[in-house]
This record gives C-alpha cells, structure tokens and sequence, in this order.
C-alpha cells in the first residue's frame, strides 16, 4: 500500500492542477474565457438533483457575472495552498518506501531493517531534482517574456459578450484531450443524456488513474523487462495526442473536407456531362 498510496497522492495532484488552470483561464474575461467558464459551470449542472444548486452557488447566481469572476478568483488564489500541502504528503510518502529504480526491484533489507543499496534523498535527488527545475523555469520563463501569446486564441483578446458565441469554443491545449472526450458522446442511454454520460466520460478518464496500481498485478514493476507494458503506454501516449488534436479540430472538421472534395467532382463530373451533351 505504501507505494500505492504515493501514486494516489500524484493523482490528486494532477486533477486538483486542473481546476487552477481552468479558473485562471477564466480571468481575463475575454470571449473565450467568459463562455469557456460557461462550459465548465454548466458540467456540474449536469449532475442529477444537486447539480442546479451548485451551479448557482458557484456562479453566485443564476447567470456567470462579476460574481462569478471574483469566486474563480478567490478559488484560483487559494488552491495553489491546497496543492502545495498535498505536494508535502507526496514526498512524505516518497521517503516512506523509497524511489523507484530501473530494475523495478525491492532493494534488500539488512537485519537491522536499514535498506542496502540504496543512494539518499540528499544530495542525489534533490540535485537531479533541482536541474529539472530549472530548466522547467527557464523554458518558462520564455513564454512568460518572448512568447505569452504563442498559446492563446485571438478570441480572447475580445471583450467578454454573453449574447455573441464564438465560433468554435476552445479551451486551453492541456485541457484539449478532456474537452474532446466531453463533447464526443452525442447520444442518450436510456434516462441518462448525453451531457452526463460526457462528463461521466471525462472525469472517468481521470479516476481510472487512481486504479491502475490495482490493475497493474505485475511482480515486476519496471517497463525494461516488459515489453507490452511499453507498448500499452505508448498507445496512451497516441491517444492524448489524437484527443488534443480533435479537442482543437471542429467537430465537422474529418467529415465536411471530404464531403466537399466529393461534392466538387460530382459539380465537375455534372458540368462535364452537360457540356458533352450540349
């Protein structure tokens, strides 16, 4: 279990990450921001019985307003909190079992109960940690001064409008493979619409995460000696990207290019024949 619970602890992690992001995009009040915030407040209205009075108490009223604005404010500033106590409960169940190794292999105990072949936290880890964050940093840093616009959508530069809807309504590209997971159900199953089966979708893609320590019954742990392990994560791999490419694509975007590729030779085909019989 001690393993176990150091990869729940990361799963907490990675979705309370999530809610920031989605918070913090709601802040410039751009078009995209405002009707996105619309998007996601209207996930938990999908809930059957207590979704509608969460709604309200998370929008501060029937409609997204400066109420609004300043609850995903407040919520975007105190989570950070949240994440940084969770993030000390993670490494506190680091030390507890130790890190992991290529080999995948328990390191043996002496009879005293002190782990052998081992290496400390400090100063092997915190060192290999500490390049890694600074070299996070200065890539993002480069965005924050030379590029801060390179992943926005134009959209957003424009004033927040509830009677005009943008054209096509995306969110940021790390929330790209869940969006497109959301809006792919389109069909009811018996009394459970749509819209619920896709949040139910989404945020299942998410909880499965929490189990994979349980699904995973392998004694060997490290991928280096299984090869279909490898090749099961890298089909995930295929899989976000393919999910964040539809996320950012239209809806009609496989099907209506076709669809006027065939139409045009049909045209060209239909002239051709008028003009030989004429």
């Amino acid at each position: 279990m001690r393993r176990e619970l150091i990869w729940i602890f990361g799963g907490v992690i990675f979705f309370l990450l999530i809610a920031p992001g989605c918070w913090g995009y709601v802040r410039p009040w751009g078009q995209m921001s405002f009707w996105g915030a619309e998007v996601i407040t209207s996930l938990i209205g999908a809930i059957p019985g207590i979704g509608e009075p969460i709604l309200i108490w998370l929008r501060g009223g029937p409609a997204i307003d400066n109420a609004t604005l300043n609850r995903f404010f407040s919520l975007h500033y105190l989570l950070p909190f949240m994440i940084a106590g969770v993030v000390v409960l993670h490494i506190w169940a680091l030390h507890v079992p130790g890190n992991n190794n290529p080999t995948g292999v328990e390191p043996r105990k002496d009879p005293e109960g002190l782990k052998q072949d081992t290496v400390p936290f400090h100063p092997y880890y915190t060192v290999k940690d500490g390049f890694a964050i600074v070299v996070f940093l200065i890539i993002f840093a480069a965005f924050v001064f030379y590029l801060p616009n390179v992943l926005g959508h134009a959209d957003n530069y424009i004033e927040a409008n509830p009677l005009v809807t943008p054209a096509h309504i995306v969110p940021e590209w790390y929330l790209l493979p869940f969006y497109a997971i959301l809006r792919a159900i389109t069909f009811n199953i018996g009394p459970i619409d749509a819209k619920l089966l896709g949040v139910i979708a989404m945020f299942g893609s998410i909880a499965i995460l929490f189990f994979l320590p349980w699904l995973d019954t392998s004694k060997v742990k490290s991928m280096r000696y299984r090869p279909v392990a490898r090749q099961f994560f890298f089909c995930v791999v295929v899989a976000g990207l393919l999910l964040g490419w539809c996320g950012a694509s239209n809806p009609d975007d496989p099907i209506i290019p076709m669809g006027s590729d065939k139409l045009r030779v049909s045209d060209e085909d239909a002239n051709g024949d008028t003009a030989s019989h004429t």
